[in-house]
């Protein structure tokens, strides 16, 4: 653990602390010595936390966000809320719209409710937000919002209520690629990178649409960056993506084929894509704040090609 006790006092809470943000996160905030307590029901993972027991500043509740009873303990006297506790991707959300409301929007309106004015909140919404956009627009926060899934209508309507709560940041994110103590293999770069990897062949149906990505490091490190310069961003929105990473699906594909030998690439012309998400997006706001991406898409895809390459892949792979 750091030596580092500045900010030993800081109480902060990560609802949906053991998933593939949330275990990173609070991982980091432990080290930076954080007082850091995580509430999840661990439905994906049930060891995504387990480095984190012997520290004595992280506490793990196993629990439920629509928990009132349960939620109103944990609330108090907490000096930021980050509420990471999701149903995340908008085919997911489709099948699910009431878990999605409650969970993306009512269990966040209950946290407003509950807090100490003083309490920050800090909220990851979704650059998805902005559907479908024309080629030659590039999206800064503010640009109309569109959201064409419930999953886009859901985060942008918290996002509404905590910055009309204010005391409250608001980080619209890229499409996250990367690694974590859970990996998400549904993301669209972990996803197509793990296909290269095992199948060395990509099946890309529509492969025009765009979209912005960001590793998951430089998304913890923004997290922390406005943890540590909060009055600095206070009651404001911020896109947090590449600014060099607005890609079509295709030109993705092919930067994943620069780091995997012999993968052949299909552009499908014929079917259609269930996210029909297509936008370019700017974060030049928050480089003006002090944060500027470190990983690249490419360095970030080469990561995840290493990493992969060690799995012993077979036809029933899954994580």
């Amino acid at each position: 653990m750091s030596n580092n006790k500045q900010y030993l006092n800081k109480k902060i809470l990560i609802t949906g602390g053991a998933g593939f943000l949330g275990s990173k996160l609070a991982t980091k905030l432990v080290f930076e010595n954080y007082l850091v307590t995580v509430i999840d029901k661990q439905l994906y993972s049930n060891t995504s936390l387990d480095h984190l027991i012997p520290y004595s500043n992280f506490i793990f509740i196993k629990g439920d966000v629509r928990d009132k009873k349960l939620m109103k303990k944990i609330l108090k006297n907490q000096d930021f809320v980050i509420p990471l506790a999701a149903l995340v991707g908008a085919p997911l959300c489709e099948k699910n719209k009431r878990l999605a409301t409650e969970t993306n929007l009512l269990a966040v309106k209950f946290i407003i409710n509950n807090i100490k004015k003083s309490t920050k909140i800090i909220i990851p919404s979704t650059e998805s937000g902005y559907g479908k956009t024309k080629k030659n627009v590039v999206c800064d926060e503010n640009t109309p919002v569109n959201p064409i899934s419930h999953y886009g209508r859901t985060k942008l309507d918290s996002e509404k209520l905590v910055l009309k709560r204010r005391n409250s940041v608001v980080l619209r994110l890229g499409t996250v690629f990367g690694l974590s103590y859970r990996f998400r293999q549904d993301l669209l770069v972990n996803n197509l990178v793990t296909k290269a990897v095992k199948d060395k062949k990509l099946d890309i149906f529509e492969g025009h649409y765009r979209r912005n990505f960001i590793s998951i490091e430089d998304v913890i490190n923004t997290f922390l960056h406005i943890i540590k310069n909060f009055k600095n961003f206070r009651d404001e929105i911020f896109n947090v993506g590449l600014g060099d990473g607005n890609v079509t699906k295709i030109e993705l594909a092919k930067i994943i084929k620069k780091h995997v030998k012999g993968l052949k690439i299909v552009d499908n012309k014929k079917k259609k894509d269930p996210d029909q998400r297509d936008y370019s997006v700017s974060s030049k706001k928050l480089e003006k704040r002090g944060y500027k991406p470190k990983i690249t898409l490419s360095e970030g895809i080469s990561h995840l090609v290493k990493f992969l390459n060690k799995k012993n892949f077979n036809n029933n792979f899954n994580y």
